[in-house]
């Protein structure tokens, strides 16, 4: 059994030392310490780029603040991110035995190291991960919070401090990729979507490091290219998109091409679509 001073040696390289850009849109972070507080496992839901992953990361670092002003034995909240895919294995996120030179030996998964050392553990897009694989999350989702490494034969009990979070966008809802009734009430579950147009104006103009006028112009745009979704546009530019657009026009490209090619080529290959898009982006950049 390894000592805090250990374990903290292990968290290491999972703190977040700066502290990450984030504005609330309504009680998201109150909801978070919430679970945090009550160890109750959260699923992040909303489209892409909407700020799930960067809200999980100012969490982190916000928490970490909490726990040390609280002085707690450990004083930071390590996050350990996980991109999931559809050749994402159990062994991938628990373990698997290494030979080295002669000899074989246990290296602990992403999902095992978050466990021991109390971090939160975030698998992004867990639909992308296989079923048989996500199953092995439920014992660390109720009150046993352990994890069962079937290759030792050991159960792995959960540190205070750990948390499980997930994320998944719901418009790429399938049969074939959803998460399943048995994993998803295991969650309680906080909803994204594109910010209001201040907050985004303000997010983008930070991000890309414009100024507020053109960041506000750039949000516009956003939230007319979402209204296009009743023409049969899936996803409308994501508040990430914009902001890839506004670093481009503050490295003296063009807005009108900015957006064309942070925004409209990659959200769409339908040609009605795109030129809908590019007459969205010419009314608001002549």
């Amino acid at each position: 059994m390894k000592s805090n001073k250990a374990r903290m040696r292990d968290a290491e390289e999972y703190f977040i030392e700066k502290e990450p850009f984030y504005l609330p849109v309504t009680d998201e972070v109150n909801l978070f310490e919430s679970a945090y507080k009550h160890k109750i496992p959260v699923l992040l839901k909303g489209p892409t780029g909407c700020g799930k992953t960067r809200f999980v990361e100012y969490m982190s670092y916000k928490l970490g603040i909490s726990v040390k002003q609280q002085k707690k034995v450990n004083n930071s909240v390590p996050l350990i991110t996980i991109a999931c895919h559809e050749d994402l294995t159990a062994s991938d996120l628990v373990g698997r035995f290494i030979l080295k030179g002669d000899e074989t030996h246990w290296v602990d998964g992403p999902l095992t190291k978050a466990v021991k050392i109390g971090a939160i553990c975030y698998l992004d897009e867990i639909v992308e991960a296989r079923n048989d694989t996500t199953v092995l999350i439920h014992p660390l989702t109720d009150h046993r919070r352990i994890l069962p490494i079937d290759r030792l034969g050991t159960l792995v009990e959960a540190s205070d401090n750990f948390l499980l979070v997930i994320s998944y966008n719901p418009g790429y809802q399938s049969v074939a990729k959803d998460i399943k009734n048995s994993t998803r009430q295991r969650f309680v579950a906080i909803e994204f979507s594109p910010p209001p147009l201040e907050i985004e104006t303000n997010i983008i103009a930070h991000e890309a490091g414009i100024d507020l006028t053109m960041a506000e112009d750039l949000a516009q745009l956003g939230s007319k290219i979402r209204n296009l979704n009743q023409y049969g546009l899936d996803e409308g530019a994501s508040t990430r998109l914009l902001i890839y657009a506004g670093k481009l026009i503050s490295a003296d490209i063009s807005p009108r091409r900015a957006c064309e090619i942070a925004i409209n080529l990659p959200i769409t290959d339908d040609p009605t679509l795109s030129s809908s898009i590019a007459e969205v982006i010419s009314s608001i950049f002549p």
